[in-house]
């Protein structure tokens, strides 16, 4: 299969996705400079101690503030899938709900440059949670409806290839046009974004023909396994979270980074870029290979590398060594992300795409939640720590993928198997 026999609304998807990714990714970049003692948006007023009962029990910071407005987005936005995802299952629908989210997500990026209070950022950023909440399980519903099992790894891997394209570029061009023409044109840019998403979408995707979906109410998920203690989907969605913190530990520290390491804005998004550019190399061919060779084994060596790839950040002290922990950690996530999707895929009953695999994209936007937040707390310990933390987080991952996750490919050959075989 070639790169391009993909199916059309696949390809559409992905594009589509990736112009999405553009204009969100450009946030994280911006966002941090845009709040701050040095930005518009001036959060002296609720930096200090925070007290309970005249106990000093937390100090509020810039980068604890700048961490709350990064991670309000991922925790509505994951909290909310599950409840979006069964509503299209029910509906059987995905087209308007993706519809609807891109346009919270590009009216919510326009606003902010008529906004300079912390509080109306905060309120931003949970529209554009809500927005991505109708985006993103719908999305990746509609990629596992247009798969069968011998191509729904190569499916997810081309759409996640273009997704993190959009997501690992986008900063890079945000850290140049923040510097060149400033905050308004690079809000401007995300607006261009969702447009531009929303565009190909209502005029290329339509919703594969199909009646409503028997889902029920009931949107609680399976905790218990048939054959194993947990249930395979929602170990997944627990290691997926772990892997989320890990990659968004970074994200918060751009000051303290730029400060360690004595370079510019740019050189960071480089570094933030180095995961995406890893998945970008490895997705596809990570993917077509689980399709032939099964999920499970690289699901486990994603995990596995992505123990020493985090904590190395954690150590590195100059650009190159960081842009080579961060590539070797966007290898790590090629090797999960794809195969972990269409095990969730595989393991979907018909018309349950939306929620089922609603929860490994609600475990990711949590992840990336938790780790903004988690990082400009922990870094007032030292540098290293939010990442040691993170290595940890990403070894509880390993040890529950391997336990509790069984092949689902029906037979994967060998991996010593050759294509001519």
């Amino acid at each position: 299969m070639s790169f391009f026999d993909t199916d059309r609304r696949v390809l559409v998807l992905a594009l589509a996705r990736m112009a999405d990714a553009v204009g969100n990714s450009f946030l994280i970049i911006v966002l941090p400079a845009y709040i701050g003692a040095h930005g518009p948006v001036d959060v002296s007023a609720f930096t200090g101690p925070l007290s309970i009962l005249g106990v000093d029990v937390l100090r509020v910071t810039d980068s604890l503030l700048v961490g709350l407005a990064l991670s309000l987005f991922g925790f509505l936005n994951s909290f909310m899938q599950p409840f979006t995802g069964r509503w299209s299952d029910r509906a059987g629908k995905r087209k308007v709900f993706i519809l609807a989210g891109l346009a919270l997500l590009g009216g919510a990026s326009g606003a902010y440059a008529f906004v300079d209070d912390y509080q109306l950022v905060l309120a931003l950023r949970m529209l554009q949670g809500v927005g991505a909440a109708l985006t993103i399980p719908c999305t990746v519903a509609l990629v596992n409806e247009l798969a069968t099992d011998a191509t729904r790894g190569n499916n997810f891997g081309v759409f996640n290839t273009f997704r993190l394209i959009g997501f690992g570029f986008g900063p890079v061009i945000a850290g140049l046009v923040l510097t060149r023409w400033g905050f308004d044109a690079a809000f401007g840019v995300a607006v261009l974004g969702a447009f531009v998403s929303f565009l190909l979408v209502a005029v290329l995707v339509s919703d594969p023909e199909q009646t409503q979906a028997a889902a029920g109410e009931d949107v609680s998920i399976a905790v218990r396994g048939d054959r194993r203690l947990l249930d395979p989907v929602f170990t997944l969605g627990v290691a997926t979270v772990c892997m989320g913190v890990c990659i968004a530990l970074f994200a918060t520290l751009e000051s303290t980074i730029n400060a360690r390491l004595d370079q510019t804005n740019v050189l960071f998004g480089l570094e933030f870029g180095a995961v995406v550019i890893a998945n970008v190399v490895f997705q596809v061919p990570i993917g077509r290979a689980s399709d032939r060779y099964g999920r499970r084994p690289f699901i486990v060596a994603g995990f596995a590398l992505l123990i020493p790839a985090t904590l190395a950040q954690g150590y590195a002290y100059t650009p190159v060594s960081m842009i080579a922990a961060r590539f070797v950690q966007g290898v790590a996530v090629a090797a999960v992300f794809a195969p972990s999707l269409a095990v969730a895929g595989d393991l979907a009953r018909e018309g349950e795409s939306g929620s089922t695999l609603s929860v490994l994209t609600m475990g990711f936007g949590l992840g990336t939640a938790i780790g903004p937040l988690a990082s400009g707390f922990l870094v007032r310990f030292g540098f290293s720590t939010p990442f040691a933390v993170g290595s940890a987080l990403a070894v509880i991952a390993l040890v529950l993928v391997y336990t509790q996750v069984e092949e689902t490919l029906s037979d994967p050959q060998p991996m010593r198997a050759t294509p001519g075989d």
